[in-house]
């Protein structure tokens, strides 16, 4: 538990460091949702420094060992989840394929790319979770595909009460590297947020869709 414990921190670290998560409070992104928040995340930032890429598929490749050992294949979601998909599929040595957020409009219509079979157990990987809304479609979709879905990993999370209970409807676990929780304590110890600050973020955090700053 406690090596979990150090390996959040560091990645909440390394995420900030290269301003992969960025925290603004006093003036707050708007996301594509429409929704204001003091948070914004691009992980994908994270592909350009050698170091940090390598820590965070190491640390994937431990996660999925630990929670799914039976796992036959990894998937990433499109488009942010197919660089650490791949990676960690390396990392462990297993086929690696993608899910479409729809099928194409052309060629052979795929929605699931790669020599991915149904009944294959598999394990999805995302950058990025926040209400879980995007994510549980690709898996829905990977079901309806034949396969066993057997739980989802991501880099990060902001842990919204509401993506708790979309993947506890949908039947399927997850875990996630990093959290919003983490971020926020080692932010504050790193001095990058005042003491102010932080109930700001934590309020942002029970109720991010009417949040108002």
């Amino acid at each position: 538990m406690q090596e979990f414990e150090n390996v959040s921190a560091k990645i909440a670290e390394y995420l900030l460091e290269i301003n992969a998560i960025k925290l603004s409070p006093n003036e707050p992104f708007t996301w594509a949702s429409g929704w204001k928040s003091p948070i914004y995340s691009d992980n994908r930032l994270s592909l350009s420094h050698p170091d940090i890429r390598t820590y965070i598929k190491k640390e994937l490749g431990k996660l999925i060992r630990t929670y799914y050992p039976d796992a036959e294949a990894i998937i990433g979601v499109a488009t942010a989840g197919i660089a650490p998909g791949a990676l960690v599929a390396d990392e462990i040595n297993l086929p690696f394929g993608y899910v479409r957020s729809e099928p194409k409009k052309h060629g052979m219509g795929k929605q699931v790319e790669g020599d991915i079979h149904p009944k294959q157990k598999i394990v999805v990987v995302e950058d990025l979770v926040s209400t879980g809304k995007s994510s549980l479609q690709a898996i829905d979709s990977l079901r309806d595909f034949g396969c066993e879905v057997l739980g989802m990993v991501s880099i990060f999370t902001y842990g919204f009460d509401i993506a708790n209970e979309n993947f506890k409807t949908a039947n399927c676990t997850f875990h996630s590297l990093s959290n919003y929780n983490v971020l926020i304590d080692v932010a504050a110890s790193n001095g990058l947020i005042k003491n102010e600050e932080i109930s700001v973020l934590n309020e942002w955090r029970k109720s991010p869709s009417t949040w108002k700053q």
